[in-house]
This record gives C-alpha cells, sequence and structure tokens, in this order.
C-alpha cells in the first residue's frame, strides 16, 4: 500500500510518500521559520495563507521525484490535530479533496501519534510494549505505548510544555526565533556553578510536569543579574540543566512504575543534544535503551503522519467524506486500528 502524507499542525508544510513493504519512498518540507522570525513566533494566519502556497507544489515535487503518479497512490493521510485550526484546515482539505477526486481511502492522522511512532521509521526500532516520552513546543507526556493506539497516559504537563518554556526563555534572554535550538547553543558557553534552578515537582510522588515556575525563575534571574553576555549564557546553561534532569527523573520514574526497560523520545525537543547524552546514560545505567528518529523526524514533518496513516489504512480504518480538524485531541481518544 503507497500512501501520502501531508502534514500542516504548524509551521512547517510537509508531504511524504510510505510504502508498507518498501517503507518510506521520499519526504518533504517547508519551513517558515524565516516567515515569522520577524514577529518572534508563530502568527497563525500567516501560517495558513504559506501552506496553501507551498502543499500542492510540495506534492509535485514529491510524486516527480519518486517516480510516481496520483494514480498509483492507495490512501491519503493528514494530520487533523492537534494544532493550529487554519493550519490543521489547509492539509485536511487539500487531503479530503484529493483522496475524494482519486477515490480513495483517506485517514485523518493524530499528530503527536505521528511523533510517538517515528522511531519506527529507523531500521533498529523500539519493540512494544515501551515508555514514551513526547517532549515538544506544545506537549510534554509520558506515555506507556503497549501497541498501536494502545495508549495510556503516565504524565502531563499542567501548565507549559518543554518546548514552550525553552522558546519563552530565550526570548526573554534576546535570542533570536526560533528559540529552543539558540539557547541550546548558548547553554555550551555558560559556567555550571553560577546560577542554580529548581527542578519542578521532583521533590514529590507523580509523574506531572510544570514548567511555568521555571520559566518565572529565569526572568527573576536575569532581571537581578548583570544582564551581560557571561549572564545570559550561565542562565541558558542553568536553565537547560534544570529542565533536562526534571525530564530525566521523571523517565526514571515512569520505567519504574510500568516495569519497562524501553524509552522512546520523540518530539523538538527530542534532538536536544544534552537531554540526549542524559538519558543515555540512564538507560545505560538500568541495561535498557533509549531509541529517537533521526534528528530531521524530531521536529515536524511528513513521514511519520504517512506511515502512521500507512497503519491505520492497513488496519481497516477510513474517513468519510468529511474535511475534519481538531486543535485540541487527546492521544489517549484513539483506539487500536481495526
Amino acid at each position: 500500500m503507497i500512501v501520502l502524507g501531508i502534514e500542516t499542525s504548524c509551521d512547517e508544510s510537509a508531504v511524504a510518500l510510505y510504502d508498507s513493504e518498501r517503507g518510506l519512498l521520499g519526504h518533504r518540507l517547508y519551513s517558515q521559520i524565516a516567515l515569522h522570525a520577524q514577529y518572534g513566533g508563530v502568527v497563525p494566519e500567516l501560517a495558513s495563507r504559506d501552506h496553501v502556497r507551498k502543499i500542492l507544489p510540495l506534492i509535485n515535487d514529491l510524486m516527480d521525484e519518486s517516480g510516481l503518479e496520483l494514480a498509483q497512490l492507495d490512501g491519503l493521510c493528514y494530520t487533523a490535530g492537534p494544532g493550529l485550526v487554519g493550519a490543521l484546515l489547509v492539509g485536511a482539505a487539500i487531503g479530503r479533496s484529493l483522496a475524494w477526486a482519486l477515490s480513495l481511502p483517506a485517514v485523518p492522522v493524530h499528530h503527536m501519534e505521528g511523533h510517538l511512532l517515528a522511531p519506527m521509521l529507523e531500521a533498529e526500532k523500539p519493540a512494544f510494549p515501551f515508555v514514551a516520552l513526547l517532549v515538544s513546543g506544545g506537549h510534554t507526556q509520558l506515555v506507556q505505548v503497549e501497541g498501536v493506539g494502545r495508549y495510556t497516559l503516565l504524565g502531563d504537563t499542567l501548565d507549559d510544555a518543554v518546548g514552550e518554556a525553552f522558546d519563552k526563555t530565550a526570548k526573554l534572554l534576546g535570542l533570536p526565533y526560533p528559540g529552543g535550538p539558540a539557547l541550546a547553543e548558548l547553554a555550551q558557553r555558560g559556567q555550571p556553578d553560577r546560577y542554580r534552578f529548581p527542578r519542578p515537582m521532583t521533590d514529590r510522588p507523580g509523574l506531572d510536569f510544570s514548567f511555568s515556575g521555571i520559566k518565572t525563575f529565569a526572568i527573576t534571574t536575569w532581571r537581578d543579574s548583570p544582564q551581560d553576555d557571561p549572564a545570559r549564557a550561565d542562565i541558558a546553561h542553568a536553565f537547560q540543566q534544570a529542565v533536562v534532569e526534571t525530564l530525566v527523573i521523571k523517565c526514571r520514574r515512569a520505567l519504574e512504575q510500568s516495569g519497562l526497560n524501553e524509552l522512546v523520545v520523540a518530539g523538538g525537543v527530542g534532538a536536544n543534544r544534552l537531554l540526549r547524552k542524559s538519558l543515555e546514560e540512564l538507560m545505560q545505567s538500568r541495561g535498557g535503551r533509549v531509541y529517537y528518529p533521526r534528528p530531521e523526524f524530531c521536529t515536524d514533518n511528513g513521514a511519520m503522519i504517512a506511515h502512521v496513516g500507512c497503519l491505520r489504512l492497513l488496519g481497516g480504518e477510513h474517513d468519510e467524506a468529511v474535511i475534519r480538524a481538531r486543535p485540541r485531541w487527546p492521544l489517549v481518544e484513539l483506539s487500536e486500528p481495526g
């Protein structure tokens, strides 16, 4: 089965072709970073308009590159949520219209399920069951994964997601958009002992997260500092260290609670080098293993959507000819395909 996947949940326009027998056939992505950088963050209306301009040319380029015709497709899928509603509607409208015109089955895909199963695109992939840490600009969750569509939420953020906390702290420090990668790079030049940030919600039982307090701590620390370049780097270092240690502590608890010893890390923050190093050390100490998607599949991409869509189409799922967009869509509402 050859499936075309479309991703437009936020500020990346992406498409991919996935074959149930041969795997990923190709993918294309257009990032809107330059468009939104002048505003210091994503402007939803501009994001939607840019998706309208980019998706069809991306599909055409991908089909030409693959040597396939639209008539050779067996199904379509598109990100239906969660995300920005206007952006989601662009991908949903194009995906559903193509499916209707080609008389093909189509399925709406959950964006975070795409991230969750993205490591399955790699040659070395985890086996079910495992614990997954989903860390992105909009989500910070710990999930126990028994199989496709069989998810138990172990912990969630009570306020800011970790990626959001990175971006807001970076903006406070005067770093360019996107802030998370810029802060991580700056943190490498910081002194480790000048500031110490709290590790939120690690002094009590449970697997939930809270990052609004650490963001406020960063604001206060910056205001009380000399506000020079060394202070900026030292605050970035302390902030990143506190966030990573918090995530590692919660992952350890989740593994102990579940009795599992395989960990998947997915989402844009999963590309953070300190987080990867720290989780590798955690899993080595436990005799377990941590899995990641390749860096280009940590951030939003079409490959993860086409992959999940193919799994669900193979399981017999297909949606009626209705354009669906769910800006809020709890992962635990998903069910096993078929």
